[in-house]
């Protein structure tokens, strides 16, 4: 699953869970305003620290590609040394 699709379903939940609750809570009009503004603060803060979360475990796996392409690179590279060291050796 991909992280957009995650976020757009974290939060398309979080919206439909907010809308329910006003909907079937009993509440005054000042109640209901403060209720909404409480939810959308919170559920803001959870797709923000979800988005950091994604955006850290997204760096961490960049960083180990980056560290295996590195010593895929300099295995190779030593490969290619070895033979082209034999290559030079062999008698013609």
């Amino acid at each position: 699953m991909s992280a957009s699709k995650f976020l757009a379903g974290f939060i398309v939940g979080g919206a439909i869970g907010a809308i329910a609750g006003i909907l079937l809570a009993p509440k005054s009009g000042k109640e209901t305003r403060e209720m909404l503004a409480s939810s959308a603060k919170e559920a803001a803060a959870k797709a923000d620290e979800t988005v950091k979360e994604i955006q850290t475990k997204a760096d961490n796996v960049v960083e180990e590609m980056q560290k295996k392409g590195d010593e895929i690179r300099e295995k190779l590279q030593n490969l290619l040394d070895k033979a082209s060291k034999k290559t030079e050796e062999e008698p013609a």
